[in-house]
C-alpha cells in the first residue's frame, strides 16, 4: 500500500524510506488483525408477539414423554388444526436449550420433523420449518449437526413461491452454516451457491435481507477462501450485491448492511479483488460513502453506523490492492468529495459512535498513503486542525491521526510548508508527554519528516524545550528514533 519511491534525502539517522518500511510492517499486522475480527451471529424469527423479548415468559422445558406425545399428535392427529397445535407446542418447548438436547437424543425426532417438512400440507410444513429454525438457533454444535438431514430440503425450498417460507429457510440455513462444517460440506456440492444466486433476484426485500445474512455466514467459514469464495466470485452474486449497494431511493438499509458485510468478507479473503475493482466496487462504495455522509447530516439516527462500518472497511481494504493504482484508481469521484464526506462521518462518529473513528481514519490513511491528490484535499479543506482535535480520543485514534499526518508530510516540502507553522508542532510537543510508546513513536516519526523538510520547525522545536521533552523517551524501544531526531534538531 506504500509508494516505494527512491528517497533523495540526507542520510541522517533513519531516513524516510526506513520510516515507510516500519510503517508497512506495522500496518500489515493491523490489517491481519482486522481480517481476523469477524461477526458470527445467529438470527431468530418469531412471529408470535407473546414469544418476543419481554413477552410471554420463559419457555417450558419438555420431558422426553411430552416431546414424543407432540410428535405423535403432529404425525397422526385426526385434524390438521390438532396436528398444527402439536407442532406449535413442540416449537415453544424447543426454545429451551434443555428441550433441544432432549429432542436430538430422541430416536426419530429429526426424521419426524423432516417428514412433516416435506408433507403436502402447507401449515404443517411451516410449523415443522419453525421447529427446525428454533433448533438452528442453538449454541450447541451437536444440535446443528442433528439438523443435517433437513438441510437438503431447506435448500430445495429456496426455489419455492412463498416469500415468508423462503425467508425462514434462509435464516435457518444461515444459522446452521455458521455452526457446522458438516452442514457446509453437504450443502456446497448440493448447490447452495447457485441457489443463493437465484434468490438474489427476488423482488421481496425480506428475502434479500435473509439471503444477505445467509451468504455472510457462509463467507465467514474457515475454509471460505479456498472452497467457497472462488465459487461465489464465479457466480452472478457479486454483480447483484453491487447493484443492491447502489445509493438511491431504492436502497434498503437492512439489505445494504448484509451485503456490505458479504463484500467485506470476500475482500478480506484476497481471492480476486481485481474482479471486484473491475466491476466497479470502488465507485459503488465511494458513492455509498457520499450518500451516508449526506444522511448523517439530516438525521440524528445512530443506526447509520451499521452500514458505515462495513463500507469503510471494504474501501480501506480495496485501496491496498496494487490493481487500484494500475487501473487509475477507478474511484471516479472527486478527491475532495470523498475526503469531505469522510470528515463528516468522523465528526458524526465522534459524537455518536467513537468506536468507529478508527475505521474512518484507517480509510483516510489508505487514501493518503500513496496519493498526493488526497493529501492535497486534506490540506485544501483545512482539515489538519480537525484531525488534531481527535488526538485525545484514544491511543488507537492518536496513532492513526499521526499516521495520516505522516502520509501528508512525506509528500515533500510543499506539503510540510502547509503543516507548519500552525497547531501541529504544539500538539506534537504535548504528545511527547504521553506514556504510550506507540503514540510517541508515531509522533517522533512525524517530527522527523517535518524537520527534514522544514528546518524552521526544528529550530522552533529547539526553542520550545523540545530536547527536554525527548529526554523522557530514551528507553530501549525509542532510543534510536530519539537519537536520530536530536541529531537533526542540533546539526541539521
Amino acid at each position: 500500500m506504500w509508494n516505494r519511491r527512491q528517497g533523495c534525502l540526507r542520510p541522517l539517522g533513519c531516513g524516510v524510506e526506513e520510516l515507510r518500511r516500519r510503517r508497512r510492517e506495522r500496518e500489515a499486522a493491523l490489517r491481519k488483525a482486522r481480517r481476523e475480527q469477524q461477526l458470527v451471529s445467529k438470527r431468530l424469527l418469531r412471529d408470535d408477539p407473546s414469544e418476543e423479548a419481554g413477552g410471554g415468559g420463559v419457555a417450558t422445558i419438555l420431558r422426553e414423554a411430552e416431546i414424543q406425545q407432540f410428535l405423535q399428535l403432529a404425525q397422526r392427529g385426526t385434524e390438521e388444526k390438532e396436528r398444527e397445535r402439536a407442532l406449535v407446542g413442540l416449537r415453544q418447548g424447543l426454545q429451551h436449550p434443555e428441550t433441544q438436547q432432549t429432542f436430538i437424543r430422541l430416536e426419530g425426532g429429526i426424521r419426524t420433523l423432516v417428514g412433516l417438512l416435506t408433507s403436502n400440507q402447507a401449515l404443517l410444513q411451516l410449523e415443522a420449518a419453525r421447529c427446525l429454525h428454533e433448533l438452528s438457533h442453538s449454541e450447541q454444535s451437536a444440535v446443528a449437526e442433528a439438523c443435517l438431514p433437513a438441510t437438503s430440503y431447506l435448500l430445495t425450498y429456496l426455489s419455492g413461491h412463498s416469500s415468508d417460507f423462503i425467508e425462514l429457510c434462509l435464516y435457518t440455513l444461515g444459522n446452521l452454516i455458521v455452526e457446522s462444517e458438516a452442514v457446509r460440506r453437504q450443502l456446497l456440492p448440493q448447490g447452495i451457491i447457485p441457489a443463493l444466486a437465484a434468490c438474489i433476484q427476488s423482488p421481496h426485500m425480506a428475502v434479500l435481507e435473509a439471503l444477505g445474512y445467509t451468504l455472510s455466514q457462509l463467507l465467514q467459514a474457515r475454509e471460505a477462501p479456498e472452497k467457497i469464495i472462488p465459487s461465489v466470485l464465479d457466480s452472478a452474486l457479486p454483480q447483484h450485491m453491487l447493484r443492491l449497494l447502489q445509493p438511491g431511493p431504492k436502497l434498503s438499509p437492512g439489505i445494504a448492511v448484509e451485503f456490505a458485510w458479504c463484500l467485506h468478507y470476500i475482500i478480506c479473503s484476497q481471492v480476486n479483488n481485481v474482479l471486484l475493482i473491475t466491476n466497479g466496487a470502488l465507485s459503488t462504495l465511494g458513492l455509498l460513502l457520499l450518500d451516508l455522509a449526506g444522511a448523517v447530516q439530516k438525521t440524528k439516527d445512530a443506526g447509520l453506523e451499521l452500514l458505515a462500518c462495513p463500507v469503510l472497511r471494504c474501501l480501506s481494504n480495496l485501496l491496498t490492492e496494487a490493481a487500484v493504482e494500475t487501473m487509475g484508481g477507478q474511484m471516479q469521484l472527486g478527491d475532495e468529495r470523498i475526503v469531505a464526506a469522510l470528515f463528516i462521518l468522523l465528526q458524526f462518529f465522534l459524537h455518536k459512535q467513537p468506536s468507529l473513528l478508527p475505521e474512518g481514519l484507517w480509510l483516510l490513511n489508505n487514501l493518503t498513503a500513496t496519493s498526493p491528490s488526497f493529501c492535497t484535499s486534506v490540506l485544501s479543506l483545512d482539515l489538519i486542525e480537525p484531525l488534531l482535535q481527535l488526538l485525545p480520543v484514544s491511543n488507537v485514534v492518536s496513532v492513526l491521526v499521526l499516521t495520516v499526518l505522516c502520509n501528508v508530510a512525506e509528500k515533500g516540502p510543499a506539503y510540510c510548508q502547509q503543516l507548519w507553522p500552525g497547531p501541529l508542532l504544539p500538539s506534537l510537543l504535548d504528545i511527547l508527554a504521553f506514556s504510550d510508546t506507540e503514540v510517541v513513536d508515531q509522533s517522533l516519526e512525524l517530527l522527523h519528516l517535518l524537520f527534514l523538510y522544514r528546518r524552521e520547525a526544528a529550530q522552533a522545536f529547539l526553542k520550545q524545550s523540545g530536547l527536554q521533552a525527548l529526554e523522557k523517551h530514551e528507553e530501549a524501544q525509542l532510543q534510536e528514533r530519539v537519537h536520530a531526531l536530536r541529531e537533526i534538531v542540533l546539526h541539521g
